[in-house]
């Protein structure tokens, strides 16, 4: 049996994951919802803390995180990104990062997995599971 996987990560899916993961927190931080779903892969998956959320299109997606994120959210920022597994079309990201408040406070620090996968030569996240709401 072949492994899927690399004893050496494909830099060139790894560049496109991370790559993936820096346009998603600056179209989130400028609240760009357009950039945003071009970071995703629809339908897109999300398991946390109050179960699996599903969206079949990005119309509500940036929403749906205000909602999540709490009054008072102005930013998120990267802890860390560590890549767990790399294939040719499938990255696993180990991420952690904060949000912070309008007054540059820290409002919570979170893990959470991502899976960003490449579709017809298009990089995105297909799924993440998350410790934040």
């Amino acid at each position: 049996m072949s492994s899927m996987v690399a004893s050496e990560p494909n830099t060139v899916a790894v560049s496109a994951a991370l790559g993936v993961l820096d346009e998603h927190f600056r179209a989130l931080n400028a609240r760009d919802a357009s950039a945003l779903a071009q970071t995703l892969h629809f339908p897109h998956y999300r398991m946390g803390l109050d179960g699996m959320k599903i969206w079949e299109t990005p119309d509500t997606y940036l929403y749906d995180f205000f909602a999540r994120a709490g009054d008072g959210w102005a930013r998120s920022e990267f802890l860390f990104r560590n890549i767990v597994a790399a294939s040719a079309e499938k990255v696993h990201l180990d991420v952690a990062f904060i949000r912070y408040n309008e007054a540059a406070q820290t409002m919570g620090a979170f893990r959470s997995l991502w899976v960003i996968t490449s579709k017809n030569g298009e990089w995105a996240a297909e799924m993440r599971s998350s410790f934040a709401a």
